[in-house]
């Protein structure tokens, strides 16, 4: 009973469509009872997957690849995708990317963002607001693509502008009607970490200021750019971990929605 109602998606379509079922009488409150039940998560040897997250946050789990085998993330995968339409795996290899393939056809890997996604439906008509990715520099176009991989799959319209950091400040001036025009920014930069705060002094919109690691050696990994951007005098900035793009378009997409 547990696996052939994961076969039928955990979403908050399948709970609707359970309990419009059970008020009809073709399903009885004990069965009804018992497939909830299994919504938690699944059990496997390496890993408990958390098949309940589409119903609490509206996305199922995301499997962070590094550390893991190629045989584990399949495993994960395996299971996710046997209840949802929707699969987003980040820090991926093209090993772990071949492997997938074998249990997924349809996976697409995005080797810059270094993520690999599954999208069964055409949700393009679905697409909300809009989200502005904005990076510092080409180096950090790796962090901003997890970004927009991320908040794009999610069902946010994602857009990037790159290479627009404060050493040559007139980019970004001719970018000014755009970043009003977006819903939500977010801005990637290692070095100096400025952009965040000079995107910050020109609009109004919410702003998810993205470190990288990219830099010299005081840059410490991305450590300068993180304080620059925790002390930014710009109102309005919240900041993500080093290389967080995930974060950043998870946060970005949630935003982007909310008034949807």
């Amino acid at each position: 009973m547990r696996r052939a109602f994961a076969e039928a998606g955990l979403d908050l379509e399948t709970v609707r469509q359970l309990l419009e079922a059970v008020r009809a009488g073709t399903t009885g409150i004990e069965e009804a009872l018992t497939r909830l039940k299994s919504l938690p998560f699944d059990p496997l040897p390496y890993a408990t997957v958390d098949t309940h997250r589409a119903l609490r946050q509206g996305f199922p789990e995301v499997i962070f690849c590094e550390g893991k085998s190629p045989e584990q993330v399949a495993g994960i995968a395996e299971r996710l995708l046997a209840g949802s339409s929707r699969l987003l795996a980040t820090r991926a290899t093209p090993a772990v990317y071949e492997r997938i393939r074998t249990l997924a056809a349809d996976a697409v890997f995005h080797e810059e963002a270094r993520a690999i996604t599954v999208r069964r439906g055409d949700d393009d008509g679905l697409r909300a607001g809009r989200v502005l990715i904005l990076t510092a520099g080409t180096a950090d176009i790796p962090v901003a693509e997890e970004a927009a991989v991320t908040a794009d799959l999610y069902g946010s319209h994602v857009e990037t502008v790159h290479d627009v950091g404060v050493a040559g400040l007139h980019r970004l001036l001719a970018q000014t009607e755009r970043l009003r025009g977006a819903r939500v920014l977010v801005a990637v930069a290692g070095m100096d970490g400025v952009l965040p705060s000079v995107v910050g002094g020109l609009t109004d919109r919410p702003l998810i200021a993205v470190p990288t690691s990219v830099g010299y050696g005081a840059s410490l990994a991305g450590l300068a750019a993180l304080l620059t951007m925790l002390n930014s005098c710009a109102a309005g900035v919240a900041v993500v971990n080093i290389d967080n793009g995930f974060g950043a378009g998870v946060l970005a997409h949630r935003i982007n929605t909310l008034g949807a």
